[in-house]
């Protein structure tokens, strides 16, 4: 009996020398954790791929702002198309820029049980999906979603661009630190939830920066699709305002600036992420976009990270040397790729409880429009880039740093 137990605590000991040894000498495997994940976790997931879901609207209104997100994702898949040491399967599902068809198309995703889910395009089709990616525990990363509801109360639910009321507390600084001014207008859509936040957040900043209650001198609401501004743009021109800010979607928004710029309104127009696009200028015109400012998390002209000259490397090879991608590219290439480090963290594809546990733990993570670090809410932590048209080009002016961004400051 002593013999056999000699032998055990022998044979023990050897089991773990041996394990031990292996993991400090394979430099491939940084910590134990990692080994156990690459020699032995593997046979836990009988799947021969891992699924990632592409949540977007493939069709109808909004297929265009769908497919910038989903060339982003692709961009990164060429990269980087394996995690747990298996092909990654993009599972697409549309939603047809419908909230009555998210649903549908949610569950789809479910059924056909991805890991993650990224998308989609639409902050209603991402909260029209919360319940049901939730219930099956299955984490989503929202790309361009601002409207904080996505991710607020929804633990498996993420984004990777910043939500508005940042922005709006960047464009306030902007304002007041880089321009000096000291009056402001607002004009805002009404019956538009984002709007009526990101306004808020930036009253309150221009007011807390300038110390003057009255520092915001007029604002105008207006019914999204109107084509006659000219009677809110003269309460502003009359106001005297410095600076007007104006969180409307393009469309609205070029209109309403083409019809200031008429009315000899010289305050300077002030939007948010919904601008960063060519778009607004080939809407506008060179010449009446020259001045136009907004804010933005991603400069195709600045290396953020070690991740930022490698994205813009593999956009211009796939898309032609002159080609410049739009921020909506860069955050979805970003969100793809936190679903990979996410992954292989976890060590598996199985549990969406650890993944999304995983998920939370984010920092510091280098990406191609900035480090992202997620904070309690699966939201954002990460600079913001305010940028003003010059010669028919967007340049980057300002910048707010994170500790700024999360504070509030």
């Amino acid at each position: 009996m002593k013999d056999m137990k000699k032998r055990h605590k022998m044979k023990l000991a050897f089991v773990i020398a041996f394990t031990l040894l292996l993991s400090s000498s394979l430099s491939a495997c940084a910590t134990f954790d990692n080994f156990k994940v690459e020699f032995f976790e593997k046979e836990s997931e009988p799947e021969a791929t891992v699924r990632i879901g592409v949540f977007q609207p493939l069709s109808g209104k909004d297929k265009d702002k769908g497919k910038l997100e989903i060339e982003g994702i692709e961009l990164a898949h060429d990269m980087f198309p394996t995690a747990l040491g298996k092909q990654i399967e993009l599972v697409y599902v549309d939603n047809k820029s419908d909230i009555n068809v998210a649903e549908s198309a949610a569950k789809e995703l479910v059924k056909k049980r991805v890991a993650l889910v990224l998308g989609s395009y639409g902050s209603a089709n991402s909260l029209v999906a919360v319940k049901y990616f939730e219930d099956a525990k299955i984490p989503a990363i929202a790309i361009t979603n601002t409207n904080p509801l996505v991710t607020s109360n929804n633990p498996y639910y993420f984004r990777v661009c910043l939500l508005e009321s940042f922005q709006g507390v960047a464009l306030a600084k902007y304002a007041t630190e880089k321009l000096g001014t000291t009056s402001a207008a607002i004009m805002r859509p009404l019956n538009d939830d984002y709007a009526t936040a990101v306004a808020q957040r930036f009253s309150d900043k221009y007011i807390q920066m300038t110390e003057n209650p009255a520092s915001i001198v007029v604002t105008c609401d207006y019914d999204t699709g109107d084509k006659d501004f000219k009677a809110e743009l003269q309460r502003i021109k009359d106001s005297g305002a410095q600076v007007v800010f104006l969180p409307a979607k393009i469309d609205d928004a070029a209109v309403i600036m083409k019809q200031a710029k008429e009315l000899g309104v010289h305050a300077v127009f002030l939007g948010t992420d919904h601008w960063d696009s060519q778009d607004l200028i080939t809407a506008m015109g060179k010449d009446a976009a020259e001045g136009v400012t907004f804010s933005t998390i991603f400069d195709p002209n600045t290396d953020t990270t070690v991740m930022s000259d490698n994205f813009k490397k593999a956009y211009k090879a796939k898309y032609g040397k002159d080609a410049v991608p739009e921020s909506a590219v860069a955050l979805a290439f970003d969100a793809y790729m936190i679903a990979v480090d996410t992954l292989n963290k976890a060590g598996t594809a199985l549990d969406g409880e650890k993944l999304k546990d995983t998920l939370f733990v984010t920092k510091s993570f280098p990406g191609s429009s900035g480090t992202i670090t997620f904070d309690i809410n699966g939201d954002p932590i990460k600079s913001v880039v305010v940028k003003q048209i010059h010669s028919g080009q967007a340049e980057s002016v300002y910048t707010m740093e994170p500790a700024l961004v999360n504070m509030g400051e």
